[in-house]
């Protein structure tokens, strides 16, 4: 070995040469067998194996319990090393509840939680705290777990069951260190009672909806799905003032690329207990939630038909009312942007397919130029059924689409137009004849 083995800034020296004949001359005064502490060998492997540990642990904790955990090894007093690094483990969870807020610690466990608490929370309790926040994920509380119950029962902190060798005590110092000491980072709680408060505030400006997205970001999982479903609930609340309703979509569209399972189920449930319990008003409100996240596809078919056929109708009465050329494109970028969300339920399919041909083809007067680029992007994304569908009505002089086609020459080369739009592999065999006619 070299004469000193470097760990970052911290350097390990050689075990001294008197340490080890020191250990066998002291179990030869006190006349006990030499075996009853750790041997020559076990000592330097443990020695030898402490700086690959101690380099993961970040230098602001390695301090005075580290420091003697060291000493305690060099002597082969394992039993007394864990307990050290043990007591570091503890003081490191315990600093990181304290980083996530004791009120919030206090909110979600719905009783009062300081100071007080945090110090006199027995190991476990405080292991099972730091599950529920998500400071340790399960593995991390599986292992750490075992090895509360290690020290326990073989270190110096009680009598123990019998000793332990320089592999266990290496596999109890590793799991303490990855688990607990490594990562010095620790999620933030939100305090609920200010997040509701400025949810139901003014409209928020950019600035503060980034600053509560972040905050939301960076809190464990467990308290993000429980706020996420409040503010679902005060969008969905009919007597809420406006604003609140926009500063709760602006908080969840921030946050829907992250949208666990567990979090879109709870939002389903919450949706489902409303048409239960025949809250018609919050039911449709939620409706237009799952619509303006671009979620709809976890709604049911019926709900999902409900939500096409009214922007399909809003467009199809704009379209035939008056201005409809300027009024159209943003109800056509609407239906677009729902029908990315996923496939358009077939019991909706025909009515969409025509309504949006009779849109793009004009009404023998023009078209919307505005929402040309719409209808465009909507074609192009016809499924093989809705070409057939389109083909089909195309041909059928009693259809609305048919009917329209009959108008004049200008609707007959905008549906020629329209038609080029679709690429060919997804035109269904049986209809291509029928295509090639109306492109020719």
């Amino acid at each position: 070995m070299n004469n000193l083995t470097v760990v970052n800034n911290v350097t390990l020296p050689e075990l001294p040469n008197t340490i080890l004949p020191a250990i066998a001359e002291l179990t030869k005064a006190l006349g006990i067998p030499r075996d009853t502490l750790a041997s020559q060998d076990e000592i330097q492997y443990a020695w030898r194996d402490l700086p690959r540990e101690l380099k993961e642990i970040p230098e602001n904790l390695r301090d005075n319990l580290i420091a003697r955990m060291c000493v305690a090894v060099s002597a082969g007093l394992f039993d007394g090393a864990m307990n050290y690094i043990w007591n570091s483990a503890i003081l490191q969870l315990r600093q990181k509840i304290r980083n996530f807020g004791l009120p919030v610690v206090a909110q979600i466990q719905q009783n009062n939680f300081e100071e007080k608490q945090l110090i006199e929370l027995q190991d476990s309790r405080l292991l099972d705290l730091c599950l529920k926040l998500n400071i340790i994920d399960e593995d991390g509380f599986f292992f750490l777990d075992q090895c509360r119950n290690v020290r326990n029962n073989f270190s110096a902190a009680h009598p123990t069951m019998g000793t332990v060798n320089d592999r266990e005590f290496v596999t109890f110092l590793n799991r303490c260190v990855r688990y607990a000491l490594a990562d010095s980072s620790s999620p933030r709680g939100v305090n609920i009672s200010s997040f509701i408060s400025a949810v139901k505030g003014p409209r928020f400006n950019n600035d503060q909806c980034q600053i509560w997205i972040q905050r939301l970001a960076e809190t464990h999982d467990a308290q993000r799905q429980l706020l996420i479903n409040m503010v679902h609930g005060i969008y969905c609340d009919s007597a809420m003032a406006q604003p609140a309703r926009l500063n709760s979509i602006d908080i969840c569209n921030g946050l829907k690329s992250s949208f666990t399972s567990s979090i879109k189920s709870d939002l389903i449930n919450s949706h489902s207990d409303y048409v239960a319990k025949g809250l018609q008003d919050k039911h449709t409100a939620s409706l237009q939630f799952f619509e303006s996240l671009g979620l709809i596809s976890l709604l049911n078919e019926s709900e999902q038909h409900s939500i096409f056929s009214k922007a399909i109708e809003r467009l199809w009465n704009t379209h035939n009312g008056m201005n409809n050329f300027y009024n159209e494109p943003p109800l056509a970028e609407r239906l677009l942007e729902i029908t990315q969300q996923g496939a358009v339920p077939e019991t909706i399919q025909d009515n969409f397919v025509q309504t949006v041909m009779c849109c793009r083809i004009g009404n023998g007067y023009g078209i919307s130029n505005a929402a040309l680029h719409f209808y465009n992007e909507i074609i192009r994304g016809f499924s093989p059924r809705e070409i057939a569908i389109l083909i089909r009505a195309a041909g059928e002089p009693n259809s609305t689409l048919g009917r329209r086609i009959s108008v004049g020459a200008l609707c007959r080369r905008n549906l020629k137009t329209a038609l080029e739009l679709i690429d060919s592999a997804s035109i269904p065999s049986s209809i291509k004849a029928d295509y090639e006619r109306l492109t020719r």
